[in-house]
């Protein structure tokens, strides 16, 4: 026969209280049960001392017979310092799943591709200014005597005029 120590629930509706019992573990929740070993009272304050009751002897035979702790009795075993609970560790539950991490790599593609674009417009435009430079140079070198042949053509139209 497979034991459990868990909670069974009484109470009306919307205001629960649980008899925390030793059963079958093949019993229904609130049914059959081979003994009580304390109670639980949800609604009390956290730090009531009633919040809780639990026959602690009762307990440690029970334990000691091999009956197994459902997790909330197991907190209130742990609590009451009959039985250390072990402490659960999922190292993988912090890691983003498959899409999260799609979407990162397509994210970082995106900025990527954008870095990229960036890059080139920042390196075109100083390409064109250093031609720029080149030019300015130039064109001012065939613009003066452009401008002084109208300085001449106009000083001709005095002239006439």
């Amino acid at each position: 026969m497979a034991i459990a120590l868990r909670l069974s629930r009484g109470g009306a509706k919307k205001r629960p209280y649980y008899r925390i019992v030793a059963a079958d573990s093949r019993y229904p929740r609130d049914g059959r049960y081979l003994e009580q070993i304390g109670t639980y009272n949800p609604l009390l304050a956290k730090d009531d001392e009633k919040r809780v009751t639990l026959n602690e002897d009762r307990a440690k035979y029970w334990l000691g017979v091999g009956a197994q702790p459902s997790d909330r009795v197991a907190r209130f075993l742990d609590a009451a310092g009959i039985r250390e609970r072990a402490a659960r560790n999922n190292p993988n539950k912090a890691e983003p799943g498959e899409k999260a991490k799609e979407r990162a790599e397509e994210k970082a593609a995106k900025e990527a591709e954008a870095a990229e674009a960036l890059k080139a417009a920042q390196e075109a435009p100083a390409e064109e200014e250093t031609k720029a430079e080149d030019a300015p140079a130039e064109d001012a070198a065939a613009e003066a005597p452009a401008e002084e042949a109208k300085a001449e053509d106009a000083g001709e139209e005095k002239a006439e005029g």
